[in-house]
């Protein structure tokens, strides 16, 4: 009689296989928005750059409440732009490995949370745009999505990019002139309410009595031995 991978082993390698899956989605999805971003800019550089005065966020001013949506894919030189997309890249990345789906959910909620915390607390007759503020919104979520998830590779994510790029942290203050510390901060509260609004609700003791359930294709038998039963009660 031969025997085939354990439960576990099996279950490890569809959990691999799964992560390579959503790993390549991630890429793309952040392959398209960068590729947008530049699109974009490359529209609004020719047109003077009237696009980021025409939709970007004009504090509180109730007619450009709808510009919270366009902002934050309107920069105001290459150079914005070119500091954004690196990080927006990197972080964006690590958000959307865990599903597509959560990531877009939790993007939407950085984007309003950050975007009319900008409209609310700008200096007036100042206009805001750039991406900066979803950047920040995906620092905070990868920080404490492992937390919320209790996911040991989440957490170790989240210290690791906490320590590489902590430089983050000095601009959810305020610091430079013409930099929008206010949609920072508002994108990085933005990223961890998401971590804590689209967190993994799974019931733990439900996936531990699946993953040590037998399997269901075991081939039917005449006569059971009592080893056999004293195997199934181990299992129990």
């Amino acid at each position: 009689m031969s025997q085939g991978p354990t439960r576990p082993a099996v279950l490890g390698a569809r959990d691999a296989e799964s992560l390579v899956a959503d790993a390549r989605r991630a890429l793309w999805v952040m392959v398209t928005f960068v590729a947008v971003l530049w699109i974009v800019q490359v529209v609004n550089w020719a047109n003077d750059y009237r696009l980021s005065l025409e939709y970007g966020i004009l504090a509180r001013d109730v007619d450009s409440l709808p510009t919270i949506l366009s902002s934050p894919f309107l920069h105001f030189s290459w150079g914005h732009i070119e500091g954004n997309s690196g990080p927006l890249f990197v972080f964006g990345f690590l958000a959307a490995l865990r599903g597509v789906r959560k990531f877009l959910g939790v993007t939407a909620l950085i984007v309003l949370v950050s975007g009319f915390g900008a409209w609310l607390t700008h200096p007036p007759d100042t206009v805001g745009a750039g991406a900066s503020g979803v950047v920040l919104g995906y620092f905070g979520y990868v920080l404490v999505r492992g937390l919320f998830d209790r996911r040991g590779v989440d957490i170790v994510i989240g210290l690791v990019m906490a320590l590489c790029f902590a430089y983050q942290f000095s601009v959810l203050v305020p610091g430079e002139a013409g930099i929008s510390w206010q949609a920072h901060l508002f994108g990085f509260l933005g990223g961890v309410l998401g971590g804590w609004v689209f967190r993994d609700r799974r019931d733990k003791a439900a996936t531990s009595e699946v993953a040590t359930a037998p399997p269901a294709d075991t081939e039917p038998a005449t006569q059971v031995s009592p080893t056999v039963h004293k195997a199934d009660d181990a299992l129990g």
